[in-house]
Formats: C-alpha cells, sequence, structure tokens
C-alpha cells in the first residue's frame, strides 16, 4: 500500500520494535476507510489510539517475534531461522503470557512489557538479536577438512571477520574460533571442500534489551538444535513467569543461565 512522504516520516517517528506492528495496523485502518493511500491523518488517528487508556493493550498479544529477511532469499543466510517460528509461536501461546501480564503488570499494558524474541538466519543480525529478551541467530561452523587446499585464498577474502589465515609453512588454513562468527561464507566460497561444515544450528542470545539501561544479551554457549533452542526457550519462559513481578523484564530478572537451561 502506498503511504504518503509525511505519513513515511510520521511513522519513523515510532520505536523500531513496535514500528512493523503499528505500520500494519495503520494500513488495515486505511483500508478499512476505503483508501488506497495511508495519509498523515490515519497515523495520527492511530497514535490517538495507542495513547488513549488501554489503547495499546487492545493490539497486544502479549509477546512478540521478529524476523528477518532471510527467508525471502538473502544470500546471508547461515542457517534458516524459518523452521524455529512455528515452534516458538506455539510456546508462546501455550505460555499465555498475555494472561500472565495482565495479572502481574499493575495498570495499563505498553508494548515494551511484551516478551519479545528476534529470529536472524545470519550474524548479520537484520531482526537485533541483541537487543531482545530471546534472540537466535542462524549458524554454519566452519572446519579445516582434510581435503586438499589449492591455496586460493577464497576462504580468506570471504571471511568478513578476518577470522581465517592462511599457514605458509602447512600450506593450509586456519581458522580463529574466538573472532569465527559461524556465517558460513567460508564454506560457500571454497571450491576445493577444503573448508567444510562442522556443525549447522543455531547460536541463542538471553536477556537483551534498551531502554534507560540498556544490555547487549548474553550468548549460551554452543552451536543449538532446532531441538534444544526450544527446549532453552521454554525453559526461559517458564523462568520468567516465575521470577517476573510488576512488569520486570526478562533480562533483569535472569540470575544465572542454570536457573533456565535444560
Amino acid at each position: 500500500m502506498k503511504w504518503t512522504v509525511e505519513a513515511e516520516a510520521a511513522i519513523k517517528s515510532v520505536p523500531f520494535f513496535v514500528r512493523k506492528k503499528v505500520r500494519q495496523r495503520v494500513e488495515a485502518h486505511a483500508q478499512s476507510c476505503g483508501k488506497r493511500e495511508v495519509g498523515l491523518e490515519d497515523v495520527t488517528s492511530l497514535k490517538k489510539q495507542f495513547l488513549s487508556k488501554g489503547g495499546m493493550e487492545k493490539e497486544m498479544r502479549g509477546y512478540d517475534i521478529s524476523t528477518c529477511f532471510g527467508g525471502e532469499g538473502c544470500p546471508n543466510s547461515a542457517n534458516s531461522c524459518a523452521k524455529l517460528l512455528g515452534g516458538i509461536t506455539a510456546l508462546m501461546e501455550e505460555a499465555d503470557i498475555l494472561s500472565f501480564l495482565k495479572q502481574s503488570v499493575p495498570g495499563d499494558l505498553k508494548f515494551h512489557h511484551e516478551f519479545r524474541v528476534s529470529l536472524s538466519d545470519c550474524p548479520n543480525a537484520c531482526s537485533r538479536p541483541q537487543i531482545v529478551d530471546i534472540g537466535i541467530i542462524g549458524a554454519a561452523r566452519p572446519v579445516a577438512g582434510t581435503k586438499e587446499c589449492t591455496q586460493c585464498m577464497a576462504c580468506v577474502d570471504a571471511c568478513p571477520d578476518k577470522a581465517i589465515c592462511f599457514d605458509e609453512i602447512k600450506e593450509y588454513p586456519v581458522i580463529d574460533p574466538d573472532l569465527c562468527m559461524a556465517c558460513g561464507k567460508c564454506i560457500t566460497a571454497c571450491p576445493t571442500g577444503t573448508i567444510a561444515e562442522s556443525e549447522r544450528g543455531f547460536r541463542v542470545l538471553l536477556g537483551g534489551r534498551l531502554g534507560r539501561h540498556p544490555r547487549l544479551a548474553m550468548e549460551v554457549p554452543g552451536i543449538q538444535s532446532r531441538q534444544k533452542v526450544l527446549a532453552i526457550v521454554e525453559n526461559c519462559l517458564t523462568f520468567y513467569k516465575i521470577h517476573s513481578t510488576n512488569g520486570q523484564r526478562f533480562s533483569k530478572i535472569l540470575a544465572s543461565l542454570d536457573q533456565v537451561l535444560p
């Protein structure tokens, strides 16, 4: 749906973590009025509704799951999170986060009360998994295998994190595990299979947030399988519902990984 210049400028003032939701709601409002273009008055009208008493709560479902554009053919995708989306959504619905928030939060619910999950197919992290309650990043961990290296240096050139160097004595590539982001670019670039995939799965980050006291999420060690990711999410939700009071964010009550990891 087309937007006027003024409407586009107005929507940019909406916090990014709810902008997509507000944008969809504005377009639905405009369509219900028989319009083919979103104008400034449509944005203003919805803004008034959100700011009115209980306005945001009517639009909430208690959780928000954001995704990147990897499923639309992004060349940077390391591992697709698409199959995780349905499982995580089911866990959120089963946990009934909205009812929990209504019982535990004094006053009207706001968008920042929602439990947030972000799915990204690669370390570029377009959906910002580092600043939400649970962030998930697709990963493909490389390893220098046994196949002969032609010394083409394609893997070195492909790595955006300078995690691969060439050992001139052994005439073989060396991967620095501390610098490697498991993006899989070197695996794709290697023409001989010398750089191979050692494991494919997901990196999981816990307890990120924005606000007055922002905090980057902590990463769970290792590459996780789909089943492991779902188990971690389920345990995090249980931990959150047990310990969160008065709308406390997950990041503020997360005292120890041992309490949420299976």
